[in-house]
């Protein structure tokens, strides 16, 4: 299955800058997450200094650095050393946790938002989009992507600030401390920096090709579980599960080589931080030799040194997780970024009566034929009419072109007079029920399924629906009845008892049109029976769009229409057309079982 047809992502910088943008409305919080955690590393880098200023009390006495605080005994001293590290150990800690509350519920309320309102984006994308699309990279995009994007931010935007203030402050002190020895400490900086800019250059486009690979995984295991029936019953599973490992393997061999380039920052980095650490010992204890460092500072430049140095060990790890977040982040606001061929207009229906007119529509679908070149048809309000026709020649995309599924490429489609593409696609879709051939049920219970279409429906209404399709008797003998759990797309029920819910969840909707589209195709003849019986109950009053392949469902319509490639070859209703003697009279005896007519007939799938 190929993956989503996801727009180019936008322009305008990184993809940091991108998701900065996307999330302004969260920047005080992101500011308030900040501070607390400079805040947090400030209080953490003090210990160093407290431990060296402890030393200088226990060499120099009564002339320590703290005696110029006015507080000369020794032991007062001490005691106001312990009272300042008590403080500042509970400052560290209030800030450490007030960091990680804030990261992390901002983590969750970004990630949350960007699967909310990037499943509201998907849900408005027209009908082709899906067709082009695999459920599986889809699920791809607004789960794991989020997740990858949630990683970063609760842990690490807060070491990249905790590390950028890590040396800020700690360079701030050597070059107050002792100048000539600073620049040593500081020499790896620059180098450290610089690689870290190169390393994200080359992960970008390895952790760019992990996400896709993920993505085509997560393709084939939604496709396959969906299909197990059919994999099971073609015993292909060995051969399945082949095609996954190959894919598993491919996914495997990308992160492979991203972890290659990934783990080497650090052992690298780790080589430089060294070099400044060994030149930060050997010079700062030849100036303590010479008498032009305290003791006290040299042991503050010393605890310093890697406070500042191995901490930056840990952006391997970071730039990591950042290459993979804005690999995620790009697919996302990808997702985002790709628009809908349906607009919504903006005209409002009080009412409806349920004329359907075509115009002079013309149709083809990307990459194939014209199917539709010039079609003109009306269906009066209140009358059930019937298409047929033989498979290709247009009958379901009829049904796609009303409800906006597609706009036609030329000519208009017209709701009692209205131009579907200027009515707001919610009025245009609450007047209109379709019963379709491959009846999707959610997981969850007969009720909840037969009042998907409408929330505020009430058990007797409910009930009254499931009369009419002639469901409610199956319904009560289930396990728990209407309570009774249908499984994931309805499995645990039969096609029949799938469809008669199907029909009692439109009827229940109470659209002035409704649309059959193959309602009896794969159901027995008992079932088809009682949806006849339930097709005459609900025909009253409404406009019925009957698609099908059996004859004998259409039979009672008002007018058929028999499509052949994209046009109206014949239409009248059952007893017109059979008088007729055309290509319609020739199905109907092959499907009564009279002899077949003219060489070349089709048969009505």
């Amino acid at each position: 299955m190929s993956p989503p047809r996801i727009d180019t992502p936008p322009s305008g910088g990184s993809a940091l800058a991108r998701l900065l943008r996307h999330a302004r409305r969260h920047r005080p919080r992101i500011a308030l997450a900040s501070v607390c955690s400079i805040l947090n590393k400030v209080f953490d880098l003090a210990p160093p200094l407290l431990i060296g200023a402890a030393i200088d009390v226990v060499v120099q006495g009564p002339d320590s650095w703290i005696a110029g605080f006015g507080i000369h005994n020794i032991n007062d001293q001490i005691l106001a050393l312990s009272l300042v590290t008590a403080l500042i150990w509970v400052l560290e800690s209030i800030f450490e946790y007030a960091q990680k509350v804030t990261w992390r519920n901002l983590a969750q309320t970004i990630q949350n938002e960007m699967r909310v309102e990037s499943y509201a984006h998907v849900q408005g994308l027209e009908l082709a989009f899906f067709e082009d699309s695999s459920t599986g990279g889809l699920m791809s995009v607004l789960n794991d992507d989020v997740n990858q994007l949630e990683r970063f931010l609760d842990g690490g935007a807060n070491t990249l600030i905790q590390v950028s203030t890590t040396v800020v402050v700690i360079g701030g002190i050597f070059f107050y401390l002792a100048p000539s020895v600073a620049w040593m400490a500081m020499l790896p900086m620059p180098v450290i920096l610089w690689g870290s800019v190169v390393y994200q250059r080359k992960l970008q486009p390895r952790y760019a090709d992990v996400r896709e690979r993920v993505g085509d995984l997560n393709s084939e295991l939604s496709g396959n579980l969906s299909g197990i029936a059919t994999i099971k019953s073609y015993t292909a599973e060995a051969r399945e599960v082949a095609r996954i490992a190959a894919s598993s393997t491919r996914y495997k061999e990308s992160n492979r080589r991203a972890i290659a380039l990934s783990s080497a920052f650090s052992p690298l980095i780790r080589m430089v931080i060294l070099a400044g650490f060994i030149a930060t010992m050997i010079a700062g204890g030849q100036e303590v030799v010479a008498g032009t460092l305290a003791v006290g500072s040299y042991s503050v430049m010393i605890f310093l040194t890697q406070r500042l140095l191995w901490p930056l060990t840990q952006l391997g790890e970071t730039f990591d997780l950042y290459q993979r977040a804005m690999a995620s982040v790009d697919r996302l606001l990808a997702l985002l970024a790709t628009s809908s061929g349906i607009r919504d207009g903006n005209r409002t229906l009080d009412s409806v009566r349920g004329e359907v007119r075509l115009e002079g529509v013309d149709f083809r679908y990307k990459d194939r034929e014209p199917l539709f070149q010039g079609l003109d048809l009306t269906i009066p309000a209140g009358q059930t009419v019937a298409f047929v026709g033989s498979t290709g020649a247009g009958k379901s995309t009829l049904i796609k072109l009303l409800l906006r599924f597609y706009d036609p490429d030329r000519g208009r489609i017209l709701l009692d007079g209205h131009d579907v593409r200027e009515l707001t696609l919610l009025d245009l879709r609450r007047a209109i029920g379709l019963v379709s051939q491959d009846v999707f049920l959610f997981h969850g219970t007969v009720r909840e399924n037969i009042a998907y279409g409408r929330d505020d429906a009430t058990e007797d209404e409910i009930v009254e629906a499931a009369l009419v399709a002639e469901a409610d008797l199956f319904i009560r003998e289930l396990p728990k009845g209407y309570d009774t759990i249908v499984g994931e797309r309805g499995q645990k029920l039969s096609g029949g008892q799938r469809q008669r819910i199907s029909i009692a969840r439109a009827l229940l909707k109470d659209p002035p049109v409704l649309i059959l589209d193959e309602a009896t195709s794969s159901v027995d003849n008992e079932t088809e029976a009682a949806i006849q019986r339930s097709l005459e109950r609900i025909s009253n009053g409404r406009t019925v769009i009957v698609i099908a392949h059996r004859l004998s469902t259409v039979r009672n319509a008002d007018r058929i229409f028999l499509l052949d490639r994209g046009r109206v070859t014949e239409s009248g209703d059952h007893e017109q057309l059979v008088d007729r003697g055309g290509l319609y009279a020739g199905l109907w005896r092959v499907q009564t079982g009279e002899p077949a007519g003219q060489p070349g007939e089709t048969y009505a799938g």
